[in-house]
């Protein structure tokens, strides 16, 4: 009986020791095999690290392939703190070249991250600063290229085209409507380092930015620098508040030209009150056409031959009854006797 209970007790134990070895087994092969990517990396993320190579903004060209908005190629700052040894020195410099405090710049270099964006003092440098940020030679500061949306026609068709951000996100007009097509894929240049953030003397990685989907418009760039001249006559010689041109092929619908003013320069927007970028006139403002439509009433009836404009005859007698409202023409009393002609002639608005 005693030697009974030992052999159970045994089995028991070898039984127990099988299954957890089962259980070990396959764990292992699952992290091997189906946990393997994302394990690898994580791994690699934990000693790996990118400077941002910035994506080029599609371009946007009227109808001819002439470009509206287009990409500058600056430099921006970025840091990698573990690497800067000497953090109170850098911070000094770089306070001095890019007009900030000694403060603020510290905060950025003794900052607890792998890679810090120096923002937005340190985005889209021009070429002298960034050349004497480059012959400073400090270890963890690096500059890296950034795309800068440009408009080469500065006003011009400031509304239709909109503007961006200095992170290159679209805020109005087609640079916001059409952004997911225009925005590409940034690419970085991927280097590793040490637990300690120090830089390993292996090869880097080149991720190739995948640059944004280019957008062709119906506008005709020659037709639009036309009008925005005639708008600019307008405003010179009536000094209106607002004045707006339109411009479309009444076949397809196509806008060829659209302009308004105010406008703006998109490559400043900044400057520019936020009723005038966001008001774009021809769509945004609702307008009456009044008198102008009744021509297109007269042309419809003279088409399909219901009115004769000598023989017909009409009589304004001052005002008519609609339903609940009653019209009135512009002049008191009315015309009397007309006929289609003479309404067309008096712009009478009893009878359109």
């Amino acid at each position: 009986m005693f030697f009974n209970t030992i052999h159970s007790r045994i089995r028991f134990i070898l039984v127990a020791v099988i299954i957890l070895l089962f259980i070990i087994v396959f764990r292992v092969f699952y992290i091997q095999v189906f946990k393997y990517d994302q394990l690898n990396s994580l791994a690699e993320s934990l000693w790996s690290r990118k400077l941002p190579i910035t994506a080029d903004r599609g371009e946007i060209r009227d109808r001819n392939g002439k470009v509206l908005a287009t990409n500058l190629t600056t430099t921006s700052l970025v840091l990698i703190p573990n690497q800067i040894i000497n953090k109170e020195e850098v911070a000094t410099k770089l306070a001095e070249i890019l007009n900030v405090s000694y403060e603020e710049m510290y905060r950025h270099v003794a900052k607890k991250t792998s890679i810090e964006r120096v923002h937005p003092e340190g985005r889209q440098l021009s070429y002298d600063v960034a050349e004497q940020i480059n012959n400073l030679g400090y270890d963890g500061v690096y500059l890296v290229k950034e795309s800068k949306r440009y408009y080469p026609y500065d006003n011009v068709l400031s509304h239709v085209l909109g503007y961006v951000g200095i992170d290159n996100q679209g805020l109005s007009g087609i640079e916001l409507n059409y952004d997911a097509y225009l925005t590409g894929e940034d690419g970085a240049i991927k280097y590793f380092s040490d637990g300690k953030g120090n830089r390993l003397s292996l090869t880097e990685i080149y991720e190739e930015p995948q640059n944004g989907i280019n957008v062709d418009l119906t506008i005709d760039i020659d037709l639009q620098l036309s009008i925005e001249n005639e708008l600019d006559n307008v405003m010179t010689k009536y000094n209106p508040d607002q004045a707006l041109i339109l411009a479309m092929n009444p076949k397809t619908g196509e806008i060829l030209a659209m302009a308004s003013r105010p406008n703006f320069n998109p490559n400043h927007y900044q400057t520019a009150s936020v009723e005038v970028i966001n008001r774009n006139l021809p769509i945004w403002m609702t307008y009456e056409p009044g008198s102008t439509f009744k021509v297109i009433t007269l042309a419809a009836s003279l088409q399909e031959q219901t009115i004769n404009l000598f023989k017909d005859n009409y009589y304004d007698s001052g005002s008519i009854a609609v339903e609940n409202a009653r019209i009135k023409c512009w002049k008191a009393g009315g015309h009397g006797a007309e006929t289609f002609l003479q309404v067309v002639e008096n712009s009478c608005n009893l009878e359109f």
